[in-house]
Formats: structure tokens, sequence, C-alpha cells
């Protein structure tokens, strides 16, 4: 496996390595500070981004690298060059390319035409590096025992619910995604590959559009901004109105197990997916979570880069 493009590309063994690996970062960041000595990693982002981006540069000075940030108007491309002819212009300077942009599909191609590793940063349709992170940060609460419970996302049927849906399935756990119908409802085909991996994995998928049902039991409630980079303002006032039943409120914690957490990707909005008493309270573990976007991309570019991931 030469690069992360997707979450679905993960194994349960990649997971579980990467998990492993982060882990140890966590109470040891530079213990492999010769790992990417005399190497480049080119960082190209077209969103913008505070934890991706903090987590990329500093992930590759813990290993021993030099971090190359690009923005999205500083490269050809933005004036016509292809993505085949830059990912082979970046793979002749650089040893490993992490990339947030909007199209997944320019991902994909980057990984193709690329030959040093590629990871997935953020894309409209997937977030692998952040559910690596919300893994870590589970495991640190409830071990690797994660039998009998619910972990749920409440929200915007996003890129973050497709990303929560497939890691889910890979780890064999019950996961639901609690979101409304119609166009803010996850992808029907992503549902479809998370079952798919699910029928081998002993995993439980569940999408819903009751918050209270998906809630109750829960040892997890995560959720996301309810307006994400690209949506159109237009529909702002539209999609407020659809995701308030979802919002993650102090009601809907208490119908929870008692060694519950609250997750979220950040930034967040208080008082709109979220109110400010339970994503500042003693339950959430969300500053811990964005800690762990550096020791699990740290984890990704050693194990990328020595050709340790087999995918699945």
């Amino acid at each position: 496996m030469k690069d992360l493009l997707r979450t679905e590309h993960l194994s349960r063994a990649d997971v579980d390595l990467l998990l492993d690996t982060a882990a140890d970062f966590a109470s040891k960041p530079l213990r492999s500070n010769t790992a990417l000595s005399n190497k480049t990693v080119a960082i190209y982002m077209t969103k913008p981004s505070t934890r991706t981006r903090l987590a990329s540069e500093t992930a590759v000075a813990h290993l021993g690298g030099t971090p190359i940030f690009i923005r999205g108007d500083d490269l050809q491309l933005g004036r016509g060059e292809t993505i085949a002819d830059t990912a082979k212009i970046i793979s002749g300077f650089c040893d490993a390319l992490i990339i947030r942009t909007f199209k997944q599909s320019d991902v994909d191609e980057l990984g193709a035409q690329s030959s040093i590793p590629v990871i997935n940063g953020l894309t409209d349709d997937d977030h692998p590096t952040q559910l690596l992170a919300d893994w870590v940060t589970i495991r640190e609460n409830f071990g690797k025992d994660i039998k009998g419970r619910k972990f749920v996302y409440l929200g915007d049927g996003n890129n973050m619910t497709h990303a929560w849906l497939i890691m889910g399935a890979i780890m064999g756990a019950h996961v639901v995604a609690a979101t409304p119908d119609g166009k803010w409802a996850p992808d029907a085909a992503i549902v479809a590959k998370a079952k798919a991996i699910a029928s081998k994995s002993g995993a439980t998928i569940e999408v819903t559009t009751d918050a209270e049902a998906a809630a109750k039991g829960a040892s997890v409630l995560y959720t996301d901004v309810w307006m994400s980079m690209g949506d159109p303002e237009a529909e702002r006032a539209e999609k407020m109105k659809a995701l308030a039943p979802y919002a993650v409120t102090e009601n809907l914690m208490k119908l929870t197990e008692k060694d519950s957490i609250f997750m979220h990707c950040l930034p967040a909005h208080r008082g709109e997916e979220v109110e400010a008493s339970v994503i500042d309270g003693p339950k959430s573990v969300i500053w811990r979570e964005a800690y762990h976007r550096r020791t699990t991309i740290q984890a990704l570019l050693y194990h990328l880069t020595r050709g340790e991931l087999k995918g699945n």
C-alpha cells in the first residue's frame, strides 16, 4: 500500500498498527526522529486548515524531515498544468505528499501518478486522517475491547459521516449515523460500502433519522459543523432547520452511557451543532482528539515511507 487515499483502503491490521504506533508517538514523540532525515514532505492545501496543517508540519519535524507547505495558488495547477505532471514533479523533489483539497478524484489521480506516498488530509468525500485520530482517542478511553459499545455520529451526512461509517465497519464496531433524510443524508454508495465491509468484520452499521434513539446507550456522541467549506450560503437557513434536531445537547448526552464521551473534529460552532456546556464539559475529549492528529499523521508517514501498510 503506497498511499492512504480513502479510509476504505485500510485493513484492520493497518489500523491496529497505526493506532499502536500513534499511541507510542504520543508518549515518545521523538522516538523516530531520524526516520525522515534529509527528506522533504510536501503539504499541499487548497482548503484552509488549522489542525491538519499544524499536525502535518509537526509530524514531519518530529520524524527529522523538512515540511514544505504549499497553498492552493502556489502551484502551476492553478494555470492549467495537469495533475499528472504536477505529481511527477513533486515526486522528483519530495519523499511524501499530504494533500487537503475538494475533489476526491484529484487525490486519487495524484496517488496514481506519484511515485511517493500520498496521504489524503481531507476531501469533500472522506477524511481518513481524522478517523485515525478519533480511534486513538476512543482506545485511550475505552481500551481495545469495544464489545457492547455504540458509537454515534449526529448531523450532516458529509465526509465525516462517510469516514465514520467506513472506519467503524473496519474496526468491527457498532456505529450509527443519525442524519436528516434527503440531500443531507450520507451517500447511499458509501453506506453500502460500509455494510459490505461490516459483513466481513462483524460490525453493525445503522443509518437513522432518530437522534434520541441513536444516542440512547451510546459510548460516543460525535458531530461536525453544519456548514462545511464549499456549502452554498443560500442553503444555510434550510440546512440549519433540517439539522436542528441533531444538535448535541445536555439532554441528548443524558441518554448515553455513564462513561460516554463527546467528540468533534473541529472547528466547532457552539450553539449550533453542540451546546457549549457539552463541548466544554467533563465528557468532552476534543483537545486530546485534536492532539492525535499529529500522532496519527506521524504514524502514517513513518509506516508508508517504510512500505509497511498492506491495504485491504
